[in-house]
């Protein structure tokens, strides 16, 4: 029986710029998880005067993060590009720093997640130019709804730490 192969990727975009906003996504992916892991971790070992109120936001976070890394690396699949899932490979292409070996106090715990929130919008909208170019409007779309629920988050655990 002959072998049947698939056809080339004709989604109007070129291959060039579906590598490119791919190679972003894998940018987002790994930030997103990254945050995911630090956000679980610090709804598992936070403590004090605020516990259950940070214990809940921040499973309400790690939830949200937990469903958002499978349409982020399955935009990356339908661009042609196999998404990353290592470690390893979230370690090298992550700007968000992975979760301290020891647990910070409950309000640096939300300042780190403050920051991880506007590292992961920042990657996001990094991306946005490469989808505007090539008229990407799922990618474009995907990159709103990230941007809105991380601007959200790093407003929501700001307030936290105003006096």
């Amino acid at each position: 029986m002959a072998k049947t192969t698939a056809p080339a990727i004709n989604i109007g975009i070129s291959e060039q710029d579906r590598a490119a906003i791919a190679e972003g996504l894998s940018r987002l992916l790994a930030d997103t998880y990254t945050l995911y892991l630090t956000t679980h971790n610090f709804h598992w070992n936070v403590t004090g005067p605020m516990f259950n109120t940070l214990h809940t936001m921040f499973m309400t976070q790690y939830t949200e993060l937990w469903n958002a890394v499978d349409p982020v690396a399955e935009r990356i699949r339908s661009l042609g590009h196999a998404a990353p899932g290592s470690y390893a490979q979230f370690g090298k292409l992550a700007s968000v720093p992975d979760v301290p070996a020891t647990p910070p106090k409950a309000m640096e715990m939300v300042r780190i997640l403050v920051e991880g929130h506007e590292a992961v919008a920042r990657t996001a909208r990094a991306i946005f130019p490469l989808a505007e170019k090539a008229n990407d409007e799922p990618t474009a779309d995907l990159l709103t709804q990230r941007l809105t629920v991380h601007e959200q988050s790093a407003w929501m655990l700001r307030s936290l730490l105003e006096d």
